[in-house]
């Protein structure tokens, strides 16, 4: 019976990761949960449940303010790897909605790369109580440095991508938003759970991540939308946040809430009107 049961769930995820959503591919969104808006609201229609791919995220917002018919193709946990090589939840490549008739599209993609959220998550949890914080402490070794964390290959990978997205799309404007500022420019506070040093760490690894994205993003020729810089005093410490923290954060700690949804669609419209 539970052979069964094991079976049976794993076919559905199988049939249900793979479906694709509908629609005409004019703009196509690509990347992880930052993109795909981890826990803002319900999840889209023909999304592979995984993905927590939602309705507003800012894929959906942006696709409203440009009045275009938008094909979400992100997914949480993706990693760079996963826009061209498929292998995420059993599907495919995100990049295999992009056609010649792509007009726009849009890349957030890098933190799972480098271990970004997932370190922030794991530092806060171990000070918590319980079993899962117990779990962390015991079994965690702590952030990996710098130099283990795969920049290099990140920025391989970005550019890859990049070109094979305008391969698939000559006259798409291609747009690669970074990840919004999480931490403050200085110090800490009570909402993400982090010491002092450990916010220093873990804030110096976000600016490595947007650095190595513009890099990467600039030599394919994509436009840069710099979200770690507009972000700034918006961070999950700050009066009018664009990230959760740990604390009372929901089913998503460390990630955009609806008002940083809406900023990242907002600066990517505003980039596109001084780009034409």
């Amino acid at each position: 019976m539970v052979l069964a049961i094991v079976v049976s769930v794993t076919l559905l995820l199988i049939v249900q990761g793979r479906q694709t959503p509908g629609g005409r591919a004019e703009y196509v969104a690509l990347g992880s949960s930052y993109a795909a808006g981890a826990g803002l609201g319900k999840l889209q229609t023909g999304s592979p449940w995984l993905c927590a791919r939602s309705v507003g995220g800012y894929p959906q917002r942006l696709a409203r303010k440009l009045e275009m018919p938008v094909v979400d193709m992100s997914c949480g946990g993706a990693v760079t790897r996963h826009l061209v090589r498929g292998g995420q939840f059993f599907q495919g490549p995100q990049v295999r909605v992009v056609g010649p008739g792509a007009r726009l599209v849009t890349i957030t993609i890098g933190g799972n790369d480098v271990g970004y959220v997932g370190d922030l998550s794991l530092l806060a949890a171990r000070k918590d109580k319980g079993l899962f914080a117990m779990l962390v402490r015991s079994m965690w070794k702590g952030p990996k440095p710098r130099e283990a964390r795969g920049f290099d290959g990140l920025k391989t990978e970005l550019v890859a991508t990049i070109r094979d997205v305008r391969r698939r799309a000559p006259e798409a404007t291609v747009v690669v938003a970074t990840y919004p500022a999480i931490l403050p420019r200085a110090g800490t506070c009570d909402a993400i759970a982090l010491t002092e040093t450990e916010a220093a760490m873990m804030r110096q690894v976000g600016d490595d991540l947007a650095e190595v994205t513009r890099t990467a993003a600039r030599e394919a020729g994509a436009l840069v939308v710099d979200m770690n810089a507009l972000g700034v005093g918006h961070d999950a410490c700050s009066a009018s946040p664009w990230v959760t923290g740990w604390k009372k954060a929901g089913p998503a700690p460390f990630h955009p809430t609806s008002a940083g949804a809406e900023a990242v669609a907002e600066a990517i419209a505003v980039a596109l009107t001084h780009a034409d």
